[in-house]
């Protein structure tokens, strides 16, 4: 039984499975996927989760308004979020420092080195 549960909310299907296979086989952790942000919400009320990787640029709702629903719900507020993202400008970088995330993932990654960077910024 893997001892923690990450959500991925990336509309990307294909990186999606990506992802979850790196989390799965390298770092030992269950995942769930959502390919929305309004199905991330709806997956965060009512699952159990240690952490989110939340892409940042989604069509229905991005992964910013995204964070603010979770920051602003009791039930999913302690859960930490890693944002996955291909802006990694230096303005960007510093309108995410003001959020309270638990970290910023650059897009494209290493597939290789995900589950280490995602363990490393959790503390895991």
């Amino acid at each position: 039984m893997p001892d923690k549960r990450i959500l991925v909310v990336d509309d990307e299907i294909n990186l999606c499975t990506v992802i979850q296979a790196c989390l799965e086989n390298l770092g030992g952790w269950e995942t769930l996927a959502a390919l929305s942000g309004k199905e991330g919400l709806a997956i965060a009320q009512t699952q159990q989760l240690d952490a989110i990787l939340l892409d940042v640029m989604m069509p229905d709702m991005d992964g910013i308004t995204l964070l603010g629903k979770l920051q602003n719900d009791a039930k999913t507020q302690a859960i930490p979020v890693i944002l996955l993202t291909a802006k990694v400008q230096s303005t960007d970088l510093n309108r995410f420092e003001k959020l309270s995330i638990a970290g910023v993932i650059a897009k494209p990654f290493d597939p290789l080195t995900l589950a280490e960077k995602v363990a490393a910024m959790l503390g895991w």
